[in-house]
């Protein structure tokens, strides 16, 4: 199982360890194209600060972000399991996972986490904290979003091996790579609506995905298709409605509904 994760805005301190080696990150595919994005991203942030703030749409107050990028490259680097924080990865919990040994080894096997900078990453790959999100449009590479694309095509269906593929996106970082062909047809996309008015609400929608797959890394399912996957949701107790797709290289999409907005 392949698991397709959003990055979060917030993010711990960088590290006080190792910088960053980007030759040791995984899907080595990609590390040209990070070092392309990195080298700009440090160049524009070393350069007139307004401006970079402007390019990466960041507000006044958070002009003090673009002081991370300069020192991409300088600054410790830690896990990004233990970079990205924010309402679902709060609710992931891969700190309490460090207990059982089992679940700590599927989630850096199954979990990929989607980034404007880093194209995609195993939680267990070490980064320094930094701001850059898939909807940046940098002056020399352009749209993130279409950069990425390209890039991830020739890497991630290889990644996704021959099983299941859940994929927990928000739409900005799930334009950087849609499955095709069989993939999406082993792929099931997820939305957590509340219940009462089968609408997504942002907070508990993240709380929620981050919960779900804390409970299969920890429990060891291991479903191969999304029919396994509503069956071992369904055992965990979350009340879900499958939507098989009606055309071949189509994937599921599940809703998983919820009554408790905390």
């Amino acid at each position: 199982m392949l698991v397709l994760l959003p990055p979060s805005e917030g993010k711990a301190v960088s590290g006080r360890g190792v910088p960053l080696k980007l030759e040791s990150l995984s899907l080595p595919g990609l590390t040209a194209a990070r070092a392309a994005v990195v080298d700009e991203v440090v160049e524009l942030c070393a350069g007139d600060a307004e401006k970079a703030r402007e390019v990466l749409g960041l507000t006044v107050g958070q002009l003090g972000e673009v002081g991370k990028n300069v020192e991409l490259r300088t600054a410790g680097a830690r896990p990004a399991g233990e970079i990205y924080t924010g309402v679902l990865y709060d609710a992931l919990d891969l700190a309490s996972l460090g207990e059982d040994a089992g679940a700590t080894e599927r989630a850096a096997r199954s979990l990929l986490i989607f980034s404007g900078l880093w194209g995609a990453l195993r939680v267990t790959d070490r980064i320094p904290s930094y701001r850059c999100s898939m909807g940046v449009r940098l002056p020399g590479l352009g749209a993130l979003g279409a950069y990425w694309r390209g890039q991830l095509a020739d890497v991630l269906p290889e990644a996704a091996g021959e099983g299941l593929v859940l994929d927990l996106r928000s739409a900005a970082y799930a334009t950087a790579w849609k499955p095709k062909g069989e993939i999406a047809e082993r792929t099931a996309s997820v939305r957590v609506l509340y219940a009462p008015t089968r609408k997504v609400v942002s907070h508990f929608n993240k709380a929620t995905k981050g919960r779900l797959v804390h409970s299969l890394l920890k429990t060891g399912a291991a479903p191969a298709t999304p029919a396994e996957l509503v069956e071992a949701l369904r055992d965990l107790r979350y009340e879900v409605e499958a939507q098989a797709p009606t055309k071949a290289g189509q994937p599921w999409t599940l809703d998983v509904l919820v009554t408790d907005v905390h």
